[in-house]
């Protein structure tokens, strides 16, 4: 089964699903960051993302992957940073376009120039709309962006009717890793009513199981988490969350 097609047949289902997002780079060794994704894996995540807005890619990036495949049977998906978060040894990627950034490499350029090393390698892509919310960390620097603001749902809700009539599968908001609070409520709510068609991800701020509650009750599909699991928090806790709609 295809991964576009293990997470639509769960979405119809009724199900939330929820992503361990490791960025090897933050861990102090490719061990640490395979035993954070083990541990998603005992507690039931639905799927591992690998990747980072730096320093992710060649040996780091494969033998992450290699080695989490290894132990772990859940769907791999590359979440890139550039052109050189590519490996084959994943199952899948994230194909982004940065909607909101001031630079066309990001939006265009980028996919293109990967394009073939990816149709190449035969990796399944799911084509991402990437929009990144204030206050957007490194992705936001790095990705040259027009923030949203936090008090404007109503952009945010834009984008994603866009992303929608664009014909994207997926959109995705983030405020950055490390961010000192999530999407709001009230955007994440005016996303899902703009684009229901749009399979929704939340990515960043995300602290407690209870502000994931209210996140995936707010209306996202898919919420990622990576930085309270590279702290050492016990990823039970939040799958548990999750559970409540199965």
């Amino acid at each position: 089964m295809s991964v576009h097609n293990y997470i639509q047949e769960k979405i119809k289902r009724g199900e939330k699903l929820l992503f361990a997002v490791i960025d090897p780079a933050d861990y102090p060794s490719i061990d640490d960051a395979v035993n954070t994704a083990e541990k998603a894996y005992e507690a039931e995540f639905d799927a591992i993302l690998v990747g980072g807005s730096t320093e992710v890619q060649g040996y780091l990036l494969d033998e992450t992957v290699k080695r989490i495949k290894e132990r772990i049977s859940l769907p791999v998906i590359l979440f890139p940073g550039n052109i050189g978060t590519i490996t084959p040894h994943a199952d899948a990627m994230y194909f982004m376009s940065l909607l909101n950034s001031r630079n066309p490499y990001w939006i265009t350029k980028v996919q293109l120039l990967a394009l073939p090393v990816l149709k190449r390698i035969g990796l399944e892509l799911l084509s991402t709309a990437y929009v990144v919310v204030e206050p957007g960390g490194t992705v936001g620097w790095v990705g040259e962006v027009d923030l949203v603001p936090q008090d404007k749902p109503k952009l945010l809700a834009g984008f994603a009717m866009l992303a929608q009539e664009i014909g994207y599968k997926y959109f995705l908001s983030d405020v950055g890793s490390n961010a000192p609070s999530h999407v709001p409520l009230e955007a994440i709510a005016k996303v899902k009513k703009a684009a229901p068609n749009l399979t929704y991800i939340v990515a960043g701020g995300v602290k407690t199981p209870e502000q994931l509650k209210k996140i995936y009750e707010a209306g996202a599909d898919i919420v990622q988490i990576g930085t309270v699991l590279e702290k050492g928090e016990n990823p039970r806790n939040f799958s548990k969350v999750r559970d409540l709609w199965k």
